[in-house]
């Protein structure tokens, strides 16, 4: 029972399954199933066919692309509570990305076929399906733009205001504390960086008393990571 209460509480949480009931969640949870990856283990690949969408219950996973030069730019992690792989469950298209278990993962699997018998009786999950690609379409276009013009710091900046924001989504000043869960190699790769340099930029935001450091753990000011970002 206490898995299914910290299953149905992922899945109320989830973007995409905002507004069901608890009915309807209930009935979501009765359709999936768990699965689990080791750390290391590529869940799937740019390309292959899949038919299947994943809520992440433990762990964190690694969305990447390899580009023709054969370097990987990775564009999102997704951790506990978020959703992955629904572009190719939704189109029935190849898989547009790599994902990879960064750690030992856990994870709640849907079919489509289940996914779209609910969404038939639940046109309110088609509305929300909208909206969720509507969101990532929006995040991709800022992520695009910080990549092409912002300096290291500034977008290192931003992706520390944005996990506090999303730790404490009322959190306007003071400091909101973190815990990273990933080391600057997988860090430099998210904001399309090399770690060097992003040591670097870690080292400017501290010494500016925008965040404080210890270990994987980050303390974020919140108005000064404002002010670094560009948007104070």
């Amino acid at each position: 029972m206490a898995t299914n209460k910290k299953h149905l509480d992922l899945i109320a949480g989830a973007a995409l399954f905002e507004p069901l009931d608890e009915d309807d969640r209930n009935a979501l949870l009765a359709e999936m199933r768990p699965v689990s990856f080791d750390s290391g283990q590529v869940i799937f690949s740019r390309g292959d066919k899949g038919r299947d969408i994943y809520l992440v219950t433990h762990g964190r996973v690694r969305l990447s692309v390899l580009t023709a030069e054969g370097r990987e730019l990775s564009f999102a992690h997704a951790e506990p509570g978020a959703v992955f792989g629904e572009i190719a469950m939704l189109d029935e298209g190849p898989r547009s990305a790599d994902a990879t278990a960064v750690a030992k993962t856990e994870a709640l699997s849907l079919g489509r076929a289940a996914f779209m018998r609910l969404a038939e009786t639940r046109p309110h999950l088609v509305e929300a399906v909208v909206r969720f690609l509507c969101r990532r379409v929006r995040d991709a276009d800022q992520q695009l733009e910080a990549i092409a013009l912002c300096p290291i710091e500034v977008r290192l900046a931003r992706f520390f205001l944005a996990a506090a924001r999303q730790k404490d989504p009322d959190a306007v000043d003071g400091s909101v504390t973190i815990d990273l869960g990933m080391s600057q190699g997988e860090l430099a790769l998210l904001i399309g960086a090399s770690r060097p340099k992003v040591n670097t930029a870690l080292s400017l935001l501290e010494s500016g008393g925008a965040i404080t450091r210890k270990g994987s753990t980050f303390t974020c000011d919140i108005e000064e990571l404002g002010v670094a970002a560009g948007l104070e």
